[in-house]
């Protein structure tokens, strides 16, 4: 008989959180500070009002999980007699994922009747969340935890993110566009489109010219690259721009025939970087 087991990850996921709680799923957390006051899980802002003071100027970094972090998260489940599937931020935007590496590596010694794995998702915001998804309805439809993990080698990387953002300062502040670029861009009204990789790092695609054109050449992408695949969901972020990401859901409905979505914030700790008007599609298709 296969051991019982855990599926956690991160609050990277940017998963909503009746979500989290429905499904009890476990969370490491990464955290944020804003004009130097650190946020963590229990006293974290309202994300409105996050937004608002990310548009007044305000300078937000951000915390990885170190690996006592990790270890706090993951040894309450071994002692409780689970095995452990950790399915973690891409390691190409943060140290997390090695992090949890070292605790597991080291819980192993102290737990060897326990199984602990930790998956790169290689994955970020609700991507990551998609992920986590479907391998959490995996786990509810009886699939063992050899099952999950061989099933997520084989589709992280048909995981496709497709995003783009308002305000190219947000993505000069994170060292993804020169100032230059940053102040023509606005002035031309130049919106990137940009994606998450093989190896789970941020990557400029094309310019767009207009918002609404942007948001619609992230549905041109899914439109592209889907053909063959079954989207029975769609998972949209936004930073703090509901009807924009509202508007992408229609297109999507439109022109591919989805009908359920999963459409939610992007949460502070990606948010920092990405900035307020973020729009992000998630979908498998053919490549990344």
């Amino acid at each position: 008989m296969a051991a019982k087991y855990v599926i956690s990850s991160d609050n990277t996921t940017d998963l909503p959180q009746e979500f989290i709680e429905k499904n009890a799923l476990p969370i490491a957390f990464l955290s944020y500070s804003i004009d130097g006051k650190e946020y963590g899980q229990e006293d974290g802002l309202e994300i409105g009002e996050f937004y608002r003071q990310m548009r007044e100027g305000k300078m937000t970094k951000t915390g990885m999980v170190n690996p006592e972090d990790a270890r706090a998260l993951f040894e309450p489940l071994l002692k409780q007699g689970y095995d452990l599937l950790h399915l973690a931020f891409s390691s190409g935007l943060s140290g997390t994922y090695a992090s949890c590496c070292a605790a597991a590596e080291e819980l192993r010694e102290a737990y060897p009747e326990r199984r602990i794995e930790v998956v790169d998702t290689l994955a970020a915001s609700l991507g990551e969340g998609l992920i986590v998804y479907k391998a959490l309805k995996m786990k509810s439809e009886g699939s063992t935890m050899d099952e999950v993990l061989r099933w997520l080698e084989e589709n992280k990387l048909h995981l496709c993110h497709y995003f783009t953002v308002d305000d190219l300062h947000f993505l000069h502040r994170g060292g993804r566009v020169s100032k230059a670029a940053a102040v023509m861009g606005t002035m031309l009204g130049i919106k990137p489109v940009l994606h998450v990789d093989d190896a789970g790092h941020l990557i400029p695609l094309t310019k767009v010219r207009g918002r609404k054109q942007s948001l619609s050449k992230l549905v041109d992408y899914m439109e592209e690259l889907s053909i063959g695949y079954e989207n029975d969901i769609v998972f949209i972020s936004h930073g703090d721009c509901e009807a924009d990401a509202q508007y992408v859901a229609d297109e999507v409905r439109s022109r591919l025939g989805v009908k359920n979505f999963i459409i939610n914030h992007v949460g502070p700790t990606i948010g920092a970087h990405s900035g307020p008007g973020t729009v992000a599609l998630f979908f498998f298709g053919e490549r990344r």
